[in-house]
């Protein structure tokens, strides 16, 4: 349970990409307030679940293999945070998208499958 500070308030949430399920995101997005820097899809089975994981963009194995460092939320509440995720979430499983570090956009990239 994240006992954390989120950088946006729960009136701030606005409805910018409803009824998609739920995502994966890392405390550099919602907690930090750090724009998207990497998105990854990954297939599911299970209809709740978009397969979405959100991420800053530098966060370490070490990070990410701890709990307490990411949560379960809603597409939404994510694309709040970065409302330019919101064209893209369309894309199918096995997609992945970074922020380009000299336009700022979030561009296609090549999909690797996850560290288990």
């Amino acid at each position: 349970m994240h006992t954390q500070k989120f950088a946006l308030t729960a009136d701030q949430i606005k409805p910018l990409a409803t009824g998609r399920g739920g995502c994966i995101a890392t405390d550099k997005i919602t907690v930090e307030g750090f724009p998207v820097g990497y998105m990854v899809r990954e297939p599911t089975s299970r209809p709740q679940d978009s397969g979405w994981c959100f991420m800053g963009g530098d966060e370490t194995q070490e990070y990410m293999d701890d709990p307490s460092h990411h949560g379960i939320y809603d597409v939404n509440t994510i694309a709040n945070y970065s409302p330019d995720i919101t064209p893209l979430l369309d894309a199918p499983p096995c997609s992945a998208f970074a922020r380009d570090a000299v336009s700022g956009k979030l561009v296609q990239v090549q999909y690797e499958a996850p560290l288990e």
